[in-house]
């Protein structure tokens, strides 16, 4: 090897961010970011969703588009330099508009007047230069300081005072507090909140005051993101506070007395629960049975995976047959710069796909991985699907919103890899993992084939063009074998099919739970 002088005048660590910095300024990519803190903004006023290039370039020719969850809910849209007005979501029609001073330096904004409760959450902005994209996500916070606290004392109630606190026009919903006439917290005794069409919480709180010695008392409420608070204070006068029964004494012991008899009850209701939960159980046994042998199904839509040497990293090298791929031993890890990035990875990632292209149906196939002891300090391997147009050159990123859909594996945890992973708790390691693909129903399903256990299902994706079997390693010496099409599903699962399941969505990540079917009809 024969040094140059650039390496002999400066450290190697600073030369390697030198050539990595001139490798990005010389390509054609850029990225797209936006305010790392949420925007707020009050409810009626007018707020900005500003989005800026890096490097720095004039953006007046490309597509520009803010979203809310989905592509199609569109903000607004600007493509060969007017806006796409036709494309606007009935909402933000007359409301938004484009803030392009600055345009030619990289720099645009939506601007959204008359701000409604609805604007609240998630936003996307979305910038296309011919076949490269970007997009940055940004969240907008709307803040209504409502009318009140009012106090209203309401009478004797339970040997005290019981007093409510009321509030309305708040967004989002205020946090309560009574307090004292010392300044300690007192416990509400209820707390009831709606909301009108509008979508602005109205609350009630309710406390009784038995202490005679507190007849000065607080109520407050504050906007929990924003901090303002309001706050109201009374005074009960001593007469109001009813006097001491002399029946007190024998209602308490006739009270412990019916709690003896309401806690035999309770019990034999309880024996009675568990007797019919063990007939239930037997039942639940072999239903379990009978959801096993679906697995057989997956026969049905196996299909013959085989890799596509084409698209291998030139680090990896793919057997003859095009079932096994594995990353040399000698591999240097940071020479490479297509690193992670919000993977929890430092190192090279290095990847292939399949040559099978799905666009429609149902398809299984299985791929056998390093044993838990076998993986080495750092190693890392990933798998799933990917569009058949990603781009996997110089920096990528493997999670959803880049329509990697995989489950991945490094040092010692399964995990999602959305925009927040997701460690996952499994019942043993999965050195062999099925993958089933139903396309028309968007689900991507992944079984230890080890066990027949579930480890994750991705469901309500919105699939877009044609998807390829995609493999990612790390670390030297790792590998993974894709089993042939004749040797799957032997190893059928000892529990239900059906699973939990955490939906997800393209853009959306936080959704609510329900149940999923592997092989539903």
């Amino acid at each position: 090897n024969m040094a140059s002088p650039l390496h002999i005048s400066m450290p190697t660590e600073l030369l390697s961010i030198l050539l990595l910095q001139a490798a990005i300024w010389g390509s054609d990519s850029f990225i797209v970011s936006g305010p790392s803190e949420p925007i707020v903004a009050k409810l009626g006023s007018e707020t900005v969703l500003p989005c800026q290039v890096d490097p720095p370039m004039n953006v007046e020719t490309m597509e520009l588009r803010w979203f809310r969850s989905q592509y199609s809910e569109v903000v607004y849209a600007y493509r060969d330099g007017m806006a796409q007005v036709e494309e606007q979501l009935v909402d933000f029609k007359g409301r938004a508009e484009l803030v392009k001073d600055y345009i030619s330096e990289g720099k645009v904004a939506v601007r959204i007047h008359s701000l409604r409760v609805s604007d609240n959450g998630m936003y996307k902005c979305f910038f296309k230069r011919d076949n490269d994209f970007e997009e940055a996500t940004l969240e907008l916070k709307i803040i209504s300081l409502g009318s009140g606290p009012h106090i209203l004392m309401v009478g004797p109630e339970d040997e005290g005072i019981r007093l409510t606190c009321t509030g309305k026009g708040w967004f989002p919903q205020p946090e309560i507090q009574w307090k004292g006439e010392g300044g300690e917290k007192l416990p509400s005794l209820s707390e009831d909140e709606t909301q009108d069409d509008d979508g602005l919480f109205q609350t009630e709180a309710s406390i009784i005051i038995r202490d005679r010695s507190k007849r000065e008392v607080s109520c407050s409420m504050k906007n929990p993101f924003f901090g303002q608070e309001q706050v109201e204070t009374i005074s009960i006068p001593e007469s109001f506070f009813p006097r001491t029964s002399p029946w007190r004494a024998a209602f308490a012991v006739t009270f412990f007395m019916l709690l003896i008899c309401l806690g035999a009850v309770v019990l034999l209701a309880w024996k009675k629960k568990q007797a019919k939960k063990r007939v239930q159980n037997a039942k639940d046994e072999k239903e379990k049975e009978r959801q096993a042998k679906d697995w057989k199904k997956a026969n049905l839509y196996a299909v013959d995976v085989s890799l596509d040497k084409n698209t291998a990293h030139r680090s990896l090298t793919i057997s003859g047959d095009g079932k096994r791929v594995s990353l040399e031993k000698n591999v240097v890890q940071n020479s490479d710069a297509s690193k992670t990035q919000g993977t929890g990875g430092s190192g090279t990632i290095f990847s292939a796909v399949g040559q099978n292209c799905f666009a429609t149906g149902r398809y299984y196939w299985e791929v056998k991985v390093l044993g838990e002891k076998e993986m080495g300090h750092g190693a890392r391997w990933a798998l799933g699907i990917c569009p058949e147009t990603v781009n996997r050159t110089g920096w990528f990123v493997e999670n959803t919103e880049k329509n990697f859909w995989l489950v991945a594996y490094k040092e010692g945890k399964v995990t999602t890899l959305t925009s927040k992973p997701e460690s996952l708790s499994l019942r043993s390691y999965p050195e062999r993992i099925g993958v089933f693909l139903d396309w028309e129903a968007g689900d991507l399903s992944f079984y230890n084939m080890v066990d027949g256990s579930h480890i994750y299902s991705y469901t309500g994706i919105n699939f877009c063009g044609k998807f390829q079997p995609y493999f990612s390693l790390q670390g030297a010496g790792t590998s993974m074998t894709v089993c042939s099409a004749s040797g799957q599903t032997e190893n059928v699962p000892s529990s239900s099919a059906e699973t939990s399941v955490t939906h997800l969505r393209n853009s959306d990540t936080d959704v609510p739970q329900e149940t999923n079917t592997l092989l539903s009809p």
